[in-house]
């Protein structure tokens, strides 16, 4: 699976008594579609996961995927403090269509995380899921930064493509990049353009777009409907790496510059066009225009994502025109003034 480009970590909509609004979920996931987005991640940290009982992120990985375009890479968050239930969500994500899974490390028992436990816990998970694996360092909310000796050692599991940092780090991210070079390159399936070509992509969907009546049909008098002719996608293939990703908005472009494949954003939930322009001005090789633009986006991330966090990234959903709404309890929605500010540091990216 090719992990390039920008992926926007999307929210969890609650009504105000804070049940699971889904219908909202299906509006965002469907306007994140229509973006230049690579793919979105589903029930990460900014999804809210460890506040969703199982029921409910079954549910909401179910509604995301249906409402998703088939061309955008889908990763669901499945992180659980066992084994056992990490491999259980995967399998569910796996029923859904999914691409791949996020897997952070356990928390609970944090003392106990030795080295040899969290490598054994992902190459367990590894091992038994159906699905490829990124892992996934946030150290902000998971009391371990994985060891870059460790993420080495399992950069060479044929099941981990990846990882997400957000420990907004440069040298971390330099770090990672370099010693994982040596992991085995994979042959990944791509379009004629050399983007990703997801699993949902290549699986035929039932038509919804009315009946294909041919010209033949027509002029013998007999008006026989039939499905419109599926349209066979082009691909080719492309040798990648192990994937370094970075979670911090505020260091993309050197992130980039260092050899990242791309990030997953907090920021991309309520700015998506933003970050997206960041890479796109990387990719064309105009260091000056993703200077720029990089730019634009520095004092949104250290505020709104990594000083108000959840809360503050919903409000500024809701400023944008995605649906944000108030984080379950017991986070705390943003004040007056807090939106004021948010809307201030938003004026000049609206998306």
């Amino acid at each position: 699976m090719l992990l390039e480009g920008i992926f926007a970590a999307i929210t969890t909509p609650f009504y105000p008594d804070e049940r699971v609004y889904f219908r909202k979920l299906e509006a965002n996931v469907a306007r994140y579609s229509r973006s230049l987005l690579a793919g979105m991640v589903v029930l990460g940290s900014t999804g809210e996961a460890v506040a969703l009982n199982d029921e409910e992120s079954h549910e909401v990985l179910r509604v995301a995927a249906e409402a998703s375009a088939p061309e955008k890479v889908l990763i669901a968050g499945v992180g659980k403090d066992s084994v056992k239930a990490t491999v259980e969500m995967a399998e569910v994500a796996t029923r859904f269509g999914y691409d791949a899974v996020l897997v952070r490390t356990p928390t609970y028992y944090a003392r106990q995380m030795s080295s040899q436990a969290v490598l054994h816990y992902f190459r367990s998970v590894a091992d038994r899921s159906p699905l490829p694996v990124v892992l996934y360092n946030i150290p902000q909310c998971a009391p371990y930064d994985i060891p870059i000796e460790l993420i080495a050692e399992l950069a060479q599991h044929p099941n981990i493509i990846g990882i997400k940092d957000s420990s907004g780090s440069l040298e971390r991210i330099r770090a990672e990049v370099e010693s994982t070079r040596t992991a085995a390159r994979r042959a990944v399936t791509v379009t004629p353009v050399f983007e990703a070509v997801t699993g949902r992509m290549l699986t035929p969907r039932p038509d919804t777009s009315g009946s294909f009546v041919s010209a033949g049909d027509l002029a013998g008098g007999v008006a026989v409907a039939t499905a419109v002719p599926a349209v066979p996608i082009k691909t080719r293939t492309k040798e990648v790496g192990f994937q370094v990703l970075t979670g911090a908005s505020a260091g993309l472009l050197e992130s980039l510059k260092a050899g990242a494949s791309g990030a997953i954003l907090g920021l991309a939930a309520c700015a998506p066009q933003a970050c997206q322009e960041v890479y796109l001005a990387w990719k064309d090789h105009d260091l000056e225009l993703a200077a720029e633009k990089q730019q634009r986006i520095v004092a949104p991330s250290h505020r709104i994502v990594a000083g108000l966090g959840i809360s503050g990234i919903k409000y500024a959903c809701d400023f944008n025109g995605y649906y944000g709404g108030r984080p379950r309890a017991p986070l705390l929605p943003v004040t007056a003034d807090e939106k004021a500010e948010i809307e201030g540091l938003l004026a000049q990216i609206r998306n």
